[in-house]
């Protein structure tokens, strides 16, 4: 079976690149489960229900979030009724919203769930490891495979989350940085693993937005308004191919151009 998983989705050109490219990319490579990050989708900043329920009929199966999941204002009242999207599982247990989420395709049961890293994001969300080995017991016996999301900032942290869930996950897939990684592999017990599978948007930018603001930010430190950017639009991500025990069998980078 084939997973792909989409990295952070970032505004308008990354949901047209959604829109565009999943079908194709489910037909070509007779891909059986879609997933992915959502938390950028409105105006490179949060998600709303409506954003959702449009990646979900261009073809995505389930919608992942992280660390900007409530910077749209209202969202924490919608996200109850979205049932194949979930919030990072190692926000407060208070926090509304599912923290993990199990696709079903030809008998097989995919748990998917992200955690937040600590490590240089500005939350400290509850520990990711242990949120992570909690999780995966109390859905035991109710999934054939699962994905992690590690939403993170530290490539140490994504690193030691994947080597400590090698063997238990199908795949330990990084997000948040919008930068893909060159370090796809296959870990010791046959865990699928990537820093960062990239962003999804335009590439012509930085980490999705216009260039010339981030950069005069970055001479002057006066504040200035980061627009999504529009040039270069591209899907990104990570095909991961499992086994019916939810083995990997091996991981490629995707990266497709919007034309």
């Amino acid at each position: 079976m084939k997973l792909l998983f989409i990295g952070d989705i970032v505004g308008k050109p990354g949901r047209e690149a959604v829109a565009a490219l999943v079908p194709k990319l489910r037909d070509v490579h007779a891909v059986d489960f879609v997933v992915a990050n959502g938390e950028n989708t409105a105006g490179g900043s949060g998600i709303t229900g409506a954003i959702c329920q449009s990646l979900l009929a261009a073809g995505v199966d389930a919608v992942t979030l992280g660390d900007h999941v409530w910077d749209q204002k209202g969202f924490e009242a919608e996200i109850a009724a979205l049932d194949r999207v979930c919030r990072p599982a190692n926000l407060p247990a208070a926090c509304p919203g599912r923290d993990h989420l199990i696709i079903e395709k030809s008998g097989f049961r995919l748990l998917v769930f992200t955690v937040l890293g600590r490590n240089f994001m500005g939350v400290k969300p509850d520990c990711p490891f242990v949120c992570a080995d909690a999780l995966l017991a109390r859905a035991a016996g109710k999934f054939d495979g699962a994905l992690v999301e590690v939403h993170a900032e530290a490539t140490s942290e994504k690193q030691a989350l994947g080597w400590h869930l090698d063997g238990r996950a199908t795949a330990v897939l990084g997000t948040h940085t919008h930068v893909a990684t060159a370090d796809e592999s296959l870990l010791r017990h046959q865990t699928a693993f990537m820093c960062d599978v990239g962003m999804t948007g335009p590439m012509e930018s930085v980490l999705g937005r216009e260039i010339a603001p981030v950069v005069g930010r970055f001479l002057d430190g006066m504040p200035r308004r980061f627009d999504v950017a529009t040039g270069d639009i591209r899907l990104n991500g990570a095909l991961v191919e499992f086994d019916a025990k939810g083995r990997a069998m091996g991981i490629r980078r995707v990266s497709e151009r919007l034309v």
